[in-house]
């Protein structure tokens, strides 16, 4: 992605503005990004219902925002298909670092033309004050299919008409307005070969279209986020060096090195990698299947690798079952609370639908103190509900101080300290507790 060496004609405002938000041709805006650098472009308006829930972060980040720029940057297909991580590692970050480039040079044209314009960061860094919640200003999948520029498959990520999986996306959000927003796509790419769900190490991906967040967070992103943060903590934690060794091999301790040198080592990303759907790259697939499996497909799941899982989760049991010559690596629990709102917000990332069996219960939380909020939960075939307020009768009632039970989910006090002391009651059968429990191994 290089800027042209000649740039588009310059921006005209339309008839429409109000006098303070300028109207631009939307025609001038895509040919700009084009110029800039940028393998395909659209546009959406900050009222496009299907962006209602970016609106509050993204006006916090830029309150001038209007319409928001979608970019596509293009990816060599054969480095990230690669086993060998840091050929395809070093290709997500030189697409990234190039698509922030595109996106810095399209807010200077815009800001010569009088163009109030801000560029977020393709990945990162990110807003990361209330980690585990939000740390991203604007959800570039979710802006690229309003403007049309592709739809999310099954793997989650959006796959581009064209370019298929292999794109990384980034918005410019834009204090003027534009005379024709772009329009999703009427057809999804995504050719439903669930690929993408046979070559995940942790079954994150199931052929129903579930998603088990927090097996892919604690795989993928076991060097960075979370993992990083574990990591720190078994470090203070350690008796001496021999200790910490026995918690972090060698090559894992040089790899997270190399993550804070260097970027983000992702371990995985191989739902990308397999996925054959977009109009560049299908053909070869639907020549030849098998032959896809074989160059593509095989060899990631051949590979020799750790698998970080949750001691007791579902990915455990996947990555033990699906995949026995690759090396399980226990990990704690890469997304942790630190709110009472983040612990019910998490709750259904986090379900392991697995380990919840034939467990059928409402439950009502009453968290007391600084975090005061009511919530039922309801788990049932295997399914979790999380509602605010208390909803019916529940088999179980919980009330809990919620900063004690805080420090609970971060081992920093027993249950049974807890109860012990009155800050924890139960109205029900404790054995209701643990079966919950047992519904997010940690």
């Amino acid at each position: 992605m290089t800027p042209a060496s000649e740039g588009p004609a310059p921006l005209r405002a339309v008839a429409g503005g109000d006098g303070v938000v300028p109207r631009l041709r939307g025609d001038d805006l895509l040919a700009l990004a084009r110029a800039c650098g940028a393998d395909d472009c659209g546009l959406a308006s900050i009222t496009d219902p299907a962006l209602r829930e970016e609106v509050p972060s993204v006006t916090r980040a830029f309150p001038a925002a209007r319409t928001l720029l979608a970019l596509v940057g293009r990816m060599h297909r054969e480095p990230v298909r690669s086993p060998a991580r840091s050929v395809a590692n070093l290709e997500f970050h030189s697409s990234g670092h190039d698509l922030d480039g595109v996106a810095r040079r399209i807010v200077r044209r815009l800001e010569d033309s009088g163009i109030r314009a801000l560029n977020p960061a393709m990945a990162f860094p990110m807003e990361m004050d209330d980690f585990p919640a939000r740390a991203w200003v604007v959800s570039h999948k979710r802006v690229a299919e309003a403007a049309g520029l592709g739809r999310m498959g099954l793997h989650r990520s959006l796959i581009h008409p064209r370019f298929g999986s292999f794109v990384l996306l980034n918005t410019v959000l834009i204090a003027a307005e534009v005379d024709a927003p772009g329009t999703p796509l009427d057809v999804a790419p995504c050719v439903s070969c669930k690929l993408c769900v046979a070559a995940c190490p942790v079954g994150a991906l199931k052929p129903d279209g579930a998603f088990d967040f927090s097996a892919c967070l604690n795989h993928n992103y076991q060097q960075f986020m979370g993992g990083f943060a574990n990591f720190v903590e078994d470090i203070a934690e350690s008796r001496s060096a021999a200790d910490y060794r026995a918690k972090h091999g060698y090559a894992e301790t040089v790899t997270r090195w190399q993550s804070l040198s260097y970027g983000p080592t992702y371990n995985a990303a191989y739902c990308i990698a397999v996925c054959p759907a977009g109009e560049d790259v299908i053909g070869p697939y639907l020549a030849d299947k098998a032959g896809h499996l074989r160059a593509v497909v095989d060899p990631l799941k051949a590979r020799t690798e750790p698998v970080y899982v949750v001691r007791g989760s579902d990915a455990a049991a996947h990555a033990a079952r699906r995949f026995p010559h690759k090396r399980l690596r226990f990990v704690r629990q890469g997304a942790r609370a630190t709110t009472v709102q983040g612990f019910l917000f998490g709750m259904p990332l986090t379900f392991q639908p697995g380990r919840a069996g034939a467990l059928s219960a409402v439950y009502h939380f009453a968290f007391t103190g600084r975090e005061a909020a009511n919530a039922t939960v309801t788990i049932r075939d295997r399914r979790i509900t999380v509602a605010e307020g208390h909803l019916g009768r529940p088999d179980l009632r919980v009330t809990v101080e919620g900063a004690a039970w805080l420090r609970f989910l971060n081992r920093e006090v027993s249950l049974l300290r807890l109860l012990a002391t009155g800050r924890l009651r139960l109205r029900g059968s404790p054995r209701l507790l643990a079966a919950f429990g047992r519904c997010f191994p940690a």
